[in-house]
């Protein structure tokens, strides 16, 4: 899973599979913005569950 960019921002998710859990690290113009933090089922998280935790970033932010 790549990064993917909203309104100037990038977000790079990461996860591990072994503790079900992850992170999407969020960028503007290359610095570190922020860290947004879930959990997942299964072999790694669904690109929905990404794409809503962006887009609620995004809401919520005002990007």
């Amino acid at each position: 899973m790549g990064a993917i960019e909203r309104s100037g921002y990038v977000f790079e998710p990461e996860y591990s599979v072994i503790n079900q859990d992850g992170a999407i690290h969020v960028y503007h113009k290359g610095e570190f913005i922020e860290e947004i933090k879930f959990s997942f089922d299964g072999e790694g998280p669904e690109l929905d569950q990404i794409e809503k935790l962006i887009d609620e970033y995004c809401d919520t932010h005002e990007l």
